[in-house]
């Protein structure tokens, strides 16, 4: 489905984009601008247009005289939001959410020890919150629910570390979460010990406790991948 509001150069990037990443178009492959734009039966400036955004997540590559060249996965923006949510609807699934995971097992501890020494009380409020949300959409098959309060929960970890590296993590944070339920490799009901974790984790920052906060967040992680190993092996 087409993001809205992207208009038609948004069609042609849904189509062209999960290609590329699923290998469709293997690295150099070259991609005609004039071709495209009949293939899509969209003007030559729309086709433009939708180049111009992959250049941006350097999936390709347009010279003059040589056309649009496909990169290798080493040159990709591995961090778009988009380039991540093509991935996770491609057979490269189960790697990708894998990667991610691992990557979130590496930042979020750390984020979350500096924010129980950082965050304010404002954050603490919003973290607790999040947490009582999760509990209350953990049961009844409510993952859509569920995972508006999980995002959120995450995002305030990552902000209120007071890193802004950190910080810009939270979009692809939101993209493995919202890949694993949107790609089903989440439980119908979400682990209640994990549940609990996300409760103690908001009680840990509140308290300023550093060191529970990021032990209790790496125990997230880790049960995030053992998840993995069960449904995405």
């Amino acid at each position: 489905m087409s993001t809205p509001g992207r208009g038609l150069h948004g069609r042609v990037l849904d189509t062209l984009g999960p290609a590329i990443t699923a290998g469709e178009y293997p690295p150099g492959s070259v991609l005609r601008t004039d071709e495209l734009a009949q293939h899509f039966e969209v003007s030559r400036s729309v086709m433009r247009e939708a180049v111009r955004v992959l250049e941006s997540m350097y999936l390709v590559e347009s010279r003059r005289r040589v056309g649009v060249t496909v990169l290798p996965k080493a040159a990709w923006n591995v961090y778009d939001p988009q380039v991540i949510r093509w991935r996770l609807a491609g057979a490269d699934r189960p790697h990708q959410l894998r990667s991610l995971t691992v990557l979130r097992s590496a930042v979020e501890p750390v984020a979350a020890g500096l924010a129980a020494k950082q965050a304010t009380a404002e954050q603490c409020a919003e973290l607790t919150e999040c947490a009582l949300g999760m509990v209350a959409t953990s049961r009844g098959h409510r993952l859509e629910e569920y995972l508006v309060h999980d995002i959120a929960f995450h995002r305030v970890v990552l902000t209120a570390s007071g890193n802004e590296m950190f910080a810009r993590l939270g979009d692809v944070v939101a993209e493995v979460l919202a890949g694993r339920t949107h790609h089903e490799v989440m439980f119908e009901d979400p682990d209640p010990a994990a549940v609990t974790l996300h409760v103690r984790v908001a009680e840990a920052v509140r308290a300023g406790d550093a060191t529970r906060a990021e032990e209790l967040t790496r125990q997230i992680t880790v049960g995030a991948l053992h998840e993995l190993d069960i449904l995405a092996p």
